[in-house]
């Protein structure tokens, strides 16, 4: 299967959302590929409001299934949410659980004006109606297959396939 080129979803992404941030949006990544776009889409889009990151392991419905994950990190948003439009980021959307728990997260930190989802793809396979507003790419992958964004030491995002669900690798 050929996988798109990262870097080109990431200028996609870039596009379609300046015309929907403000510098007074609040914007959120999820742990861990979701940060990683998040902290370049708050340099690319001028964004006042400190950058938040939010890991909902803690949060999600499939918890006691999957069991503790050993590194999971604490979440940060240092931003007033209350009243605030907040654009929340991820790598893949696939089931949807990873988002509904952001989402349960973000709401013990105070009742956004609004929220909005930006992924860099979506790959399908819903278990709950949860849908992105701004997507890079839409892919059919493989049932059994994991698709990971991977980050360089320079910065530079791919994506890469894997049969399994494995740690990331922050260097290539």
């Amino acid at each position: 299967m050929n996988l798109p080129d990262a870097e080109e979803l990431f200028e996609t992404l870039v596009t379609r959302l300046r015309s929907r941030v403000t510098p007074d949006t609040g914007i959120v990544g999820i742990v861990t590929g979701g940060a990683w776009l998040a902290e370049r889409l708050h340099r690319a889009l001028g964004v006042q409001t400190p950058l938040g990151m939010l890991d909902p392991s803690f949060y999600r419905d499939d918890f006691s299934k999957a069991g503790l994950h050993h590194q999971v990190k604490p979440s940060r948003i240092p931003f007033e949410v209350e009243g605030r439009r907040v654009l929340l980021v991820d790598d893949v959307l696939y089931t949807g659980r990873t988002v509904r728990g952001a989402m349960n997260e973000l709401f013990d930190y105070g009742r956004p004006a609004r929220i909005e989802l930006a992924v860099l793809v979506d790959r399908g396979g819903r278990e709950l109606p949860v849908e992105a507003q701004c997507v890079s790419a839409r892919l059919e992958v493989p049932p059994g297959k994991v698709l990971v964004l991977d980050r360089a030491p320079s910065g530079a995002l791919s994506l890469t396939l894997s049969d399994k669900r494995r740690e990331r690798k922050v260097t290539r």
